[in-house]
């Protein structure tokens, strides 16, 4: 099976049976999109929650906001019907040992409420999650069945 790789700020779809990954995922967010009937599948490796927030905002795949909207509509021209398209996140730890209130320690989190703001607003279900702690995360995405296996340094293995 072919394994697509998605870097940091990008995204890509694919089409069943191909799969979906991406590596070092910290304070960032994988976002998982996809359609089964269609055997659609989208995934995004955003960086910041917002991109209102930044004046340099051309690269639309960094942000929460323009990364989905552009996944959602990739997807629904590969074929994808909007309204069965679920999601699955993971990603979004601090990644520093100190505690802070600080926004730029703290992205991870804003990160993860950015994208579960969004995909509430766009009615797309997220049925499951890996989010938060303080340790990175490895992603490898199966559209064809949506399932998501996480990989952590030093952890088992996760599958949602």
């Amino acid at each position: 099976m072919e394994v697509i790789r998605v870097g940091m700020a990008e995204l890509k779809i694919c089409k069943a049976p191909k799969a979906l990954t991406t590596i070092g995922l910290g304070s960032c967010v994988g976002i998982c999109l996809w359609d089964t009937s269609a055997g659609v599948g989208g995934l995004a490796h955003i960086m910041l929650p917002d991109s209102t927030k930044i004046r340099r905002n051309d690269n639309i795949y960094k942000f929460a906001d323009t990364a989905i909207d552009e996944l959602i509509t990739r997807m629904v021209a590969a074929g994808a019907n909007r309204y069965r398209i679920k999601a699955k996140i993971a990603g979004g730890a601090q990644m520093f040992a100190f505690q802070s209130n600080s926004d730029a320690v703290c992205i991870g989190q804003q990160n993860v409420e950015a994208v579960k703001n969004k995909l509430k607003k766009e009615n797309i279900p997220i049925l499951a999650e890996d989010c938060g702690g303080s340790h990175g995360r490895t992603i490898v995405f199966y559209p064809q069945t949506g399932k998501l296996s996480i990989k952590a340094f030093d952890k088992p293995e996760v599958i949602i």
